[in-house]
């Protein structure tokens, strides 16, 4: 399931984070990489022992929890630490899959949260593949998209510009993605008939599954 998000940061979010951006030390992406990724990455990240890092990883967690929609779609229990990365002109990401364990933590979503408006840079499209086809996706700038962590993707090259964006991983309650898509359906399915009905006992029933399921599935 891949799902946009619009609006996860706003204006002064932006803002702080550009300008802290501005300042931070800059390494080389590859210390990040997995072995087999490696080879195919080429663009900078702040590096992890910056000062600055700590503040901004705390911004983008928070504002990612207090979207109604982030949650729906991801059920979260732990969020990691996001990276900050860069990707100026003639840099890219090959196509590559996300590490199974990070830090110890199981992955099963995947975050990109655009940091650049997509008309100051030129290419830098994250490339989402699967059975269906490769999807583009190249967002507003505090827009995220969440996709799962199993599939392939890329960074396509920048050609001109600045793409600066943070990513980050989502260990989720539930660790199956057809149920955590199951469960997302029917949460927007009751939203929208309470906004159209209101409470009602055919609604009482959806909300009855919907909470057994998420109780089946949960893993905590």
């Amino acid at each position: 399931m891949l799902i946009m998000i619009a609006n996860v940061l706003d204006a002064d979010n932006l803002q702080s984070l550009r300008d802290n951006l501005g300042k931070t030390r800059y390494v080389d992406g590859r210390r990040t990489a997995g072995r087999e990724a490696r080879p195919v990455k080429r663009n900078e990240q702040v590096d992890r022992a910056d000062p600055l890092l700590a503040n901004m990883q705390d911004l983008v967690i928070d504002r990612l929890l207090a979207n109604p929609l982030f949650r729906m779609a991801t059920r979260p229990h732990v969020v990691r630490p996001p990276l900050f990365s860069r990707y100026e002109p003639g840099m890219a990401y090959g196509s590559h899959v996300d590490d199974a364990i990070m830090g110890g933590m199981r992955t099963d979503v995947s975050v990109t949260i655009f940091l650049s408006e997509p008309d100051t840079y030129e290419g830098g499209e994250l490339v989402i593949e699967s059975a269906a086809g490769e999807q583009d996706v190249k967002l507003a700038a505090g827009d995220a998209v969440v996709y799962p962590t199993t599939a392939l993707h890329r960074v396509a090259p920048v050609v001109s510009g600045e793409r600066l964006a943070a990513v980050t991983w989502v260990r989720s309650l539930i660790r199956d993605a057809d149920a955590r898509e199951l469960l997302f359906d029917l949460e927007t399915a009751r939203h929208a008939l309470f906004d159209r009905l209101g409470k009602t006992s055919e609604l009482d029933l959806l909300a009855k599954t919907q909470s057994n399921l998420l109780r089946r599935w949960a893993e905590d």
